[in-house]
């Protein structure tokens, strides 16, 4: 690898000195302009040069020592303003095993007195090179590990353990290699003196934004802990919501594979032999068949250009839903339409509004600040322009109430309750219930769709392959008549 990189290496520099001579010839320039100056002035600018010089030095040095008096040890992390560089690692865990990682820092001595106070035995360190790229694949908490982080995490706190050890903790706990690198991170940014809050919001989006915020408010009100704990009943919940989904789309969707596998392989291989029979006794062969017959010959004869087909189709599908707002809006709208569909989706969307809306105001967030929050959390396009409709409506001095007036994405049982809170004062309270409310709708319903798919999943294969047997019997009939 590194034989083939060095031309290029060669050429990098090369182009690099390119663009940087005109850089070097102004400095230059400007260095021989102050040597003139200084030459008819006396040395003065030379004097003030050394003076400041010297100034800021003192300074620096006075800096340090107080840092190393505030650490109280040798080895530490000095929070300075250096430019960050990118390093390569490689280093031995506390069982003896080689651990390989990329670390930001803004020296390759700083990165390395950080990884031995974390306890790792340091092999090297190197700075990355321009074409070292790093592939990150996962790493991104799910609810499920948000669940099981937080409540650790407010459960040392509790116990008295201070934040950075905590964190470490939860670090060495962690099974996913991705997830380490994160928290490894973290503590990081919390031993140069980051709050939790910016220290995860520093992770490039691997912490919820939701989540952030939270802990950014917690941070000042001094209420870490509870907050902990009610991200952690959110992060339960919308765990449990998941999962039940899952498990009811589950079935429908092994019954639909397995009946598409029953079809093709129909077709491939039952279909093709029954039609050199029915050829070879001149049968009359009914549309039905016919139809069949031709399907069976499609997929035999292009069945290479059906997979290429129907994977660029997945490909673009998925890449026009995650980059075109538009596309995106058009097809959460067909299904928010389709019936049974439609309310599942509803109920969800309004159950995660309410409840990270409860969870917000609960903690002292402002209403103006809250929807900002929930505008980048909600997934949804509908409910995305609901939200902005409503930050418009609060700037203008409007309720709440108002936009989700009339609106068919929000119930209007769900209406009345947020009107009851903007009237009585009690409008958390109130979104906690209207969340609570519309999870339990949304299982019923969930658990209705799922008794209800399981015997049509069933009938619809019934339906589609005793049609294709029917379609291969009925000539077999009229090859019969004419033997009698």
């Amino acid at each position: 690898m590194e034989i083939v990189a060095k031309p290029f290496i060669f050429i990098y520099h090369i182009v690099r000195y390119i663009l940087l001579s005109p850089k070097r010839i102004l400095n230059y320039a400007y260095s021989g302009f102050l040597a003139v100056i200084d030459k008819l002035s006396g040395g003065k600018v030379t004097e003030r040069k050394t003076a400041k010089t010297e100034e800021n030095k003192a300074i620096s040095e006075v800096e340090v020592m107080m840092n190393n008096s505030r650490l109280n040890a040798k080895q530490q992390i000095v929070l300075d303003k250096e430019p960050v560089q990118s390093f390569r690692y490689k280093v031995k865990g506390s069982n003896g095993k080689i651990i390989n990682g990329t670390f930001e820092g803004p020296s390759k001595e700083e990165v390395r007195i950080f990884l031995q106070n974390e306890g790792y035995e340091v092999i090297e360190v190197l700075p990355r090179k321009f074409y070292d790229i790093d592939i990150n694949i996962g790493g991104k908490f799910t609810a499920a590990d948000l669940s099981f982080s937080l409540t650790q995490l407010s459960t040392y706190l509790k116990a008295g353990i201070a934040l950075i050890d905590s964190v470490r903790i939860l670090e060495k706990q962690s099974e996913k290699a991705e997830q380490r690198k994160v928290y490894q991170k973290v503590v990081y940014e919390l031993l140069k003196g980051q709050d939790l809050s910016t220290a995860m919001e520093k992770q490039n989006d691997k912490f919820p934004t939701l989540l952030v915020n939270m802990i950014k408010t917690a941070e000042l009100t001094g209420d870490l802990t509870s907050v902990l704990d009610d991200m952690a009943d959110y992060y339960t919940s919308k765990e449990e919501t998941r999962k039940a989904m899952v498990s009811a789309m589950t079935y429908p969707i092994i019954v639909l594979c397995i009946a598409i596998g029953v079809i093709i392989f129909i077709l491939v291989s039952i279909v093709p032999s029954f039609v050199d029979m029915y050829k070879d006794n001149d049968a009359e062969i009914p549309a039905i068949t016919t139809f069949v017959m031709s399907a069976s010959d499609f997929i035999v004869n292009y069945y290479l250009f059906i997979i290429i087909g129907v994977a660029i189709f997945v490909v673009i599908f998925i890449y026009l839903y995650k980059k075109v707002k538009s596309f995106r809006k058009g097809v959460q709208l067909v299904i928010m339409h389709i019936p049974v569909f439609s309310q599942i989706v509803i109920y969800n969307e309004v159950y995660n509004f309410t409840k990270t809306f409860a969870s917000l105001l609960n903690h002292g967030v402002f209403i103006t600040d809250s929807m900002e929050v929930l505008s980048k959390i909600t997934n949804n396009e509908v409910y995305k322009e609901l939200v902005a409709k409503t930050i418009i409506n609060l700037n203008k001095g409007a309720n709440i109430s108002e936009s989700f007036k009339g609106s068919w994405a929000f119930p209007v049982a769900a209406y009345e309750m947020v009107v009851t809170g903007e009237k009585t004062g009690q409008l958390g309270l109130m979104m906690e219930k209207v969340a609570n409310y519309y999870q339990v709708l949304h299982k019923t319903l969930v658990k209705q769709m799922q008794s209800f798919i399981e015997p049509l999943m069933i009938a619809f294969l019934a339906l589609i392959v005793g049609t294709i047997l029917l379609s291969i019997v009925v000539p077999m009939f009229d090859i019969y008549g004419k033997i009698q």
